[in-house]
């Protein structure tokens, strides 16, 4: 009798020494989704890249959607978690600076997720894991910018996000190397990300809705 679809273990379509099939999907994947982007990537692509049938790939994931689901929610859940960190308390230079650390540490981790989603997210309204990182920008946006922010400090911050994810992801994916030594990288960003949020006036209480 043939065993229904996700009744054998999780690696039963993973070829002898690479048991860890869902995960290199998952990194085939995002590697697709951000250089080639969402549309232009179909199952069989990924499959072809992983070098995995495209049975495979829905033996582990019911639908592309899905599996762009699997690929950015961790990235989408370290986001609200830097977010609420930041919420948490009174704003200061001090706690701006703890915000700008913990921002970092999540462009480094998930420079290709955060990349997909600021890049796709209009042609991708709808997919809920889009909706909600798109809800969790325009929180940071009005946290950091507040209602009676200047446009030019509204600039600011998307240079700031969208920017810094690019740059990393040019330097990975398009240019084919590094931008600079990694040791070199995050005090960079450090720097300049500070630089551009600073002039953003400073909370006096916490907000949250």
């Amino acid at each position: 009798m043939t065993p229904e679809p996700n009744a054998q273990t999780p690696n039963a379509h993973a070829p002898a020494g690479r048991p860890n099939t869902s995960l290199e999907l998952r990194a085939t994947a995002l590697d697709q989704f951000a250089s080639v982007g969402f549309a232009g990537t179909s199952l069989q692509q990924i499959a072809d890249a992983a070098g995995y049938s495209k049975s495979s790939v829905l033996y582990h994931f019911a639908s592309k959607e899905a599996l762009l689901e699997e690929v950015l929610t961790p990235a989408v859940d370290r986001l609200e978690q830097v977010l609420e960190r930041f919420l948490a308390i009174a704003e200061s230079v001090e706690s701006r600076r703890q915000f700008v650390n913990d921002f970092i540490d999540f462009l480094l981790e998930f420079r290709l997720e955060l990349h997909t989603f600021i890049n796709q997210a209009q042609s991708l309204g709808g997919i809920p894991v889009i909706d909600r990182a798109g809800v969790l920008i325009v929180r940071l946006s009005d946290t950091l910018c507040h209602g009676d922010a200047s446009t030019e400090d509204r600039i600011r911050f998307g240079i700031a996000l969208g920017g810094a994810a690019y740059t990393l992801v040019a330097g990975m994916t398009f240019l084919g190397e590094a931008i600079a030594p990694a040791e070199e990288i995050r005090p960079a960003l450090f720097t300049v990300i500070t630089e551009l949020l600073a002039p953003v006036t400073v909370r006096s209480t916490p907000t949250r809705k």
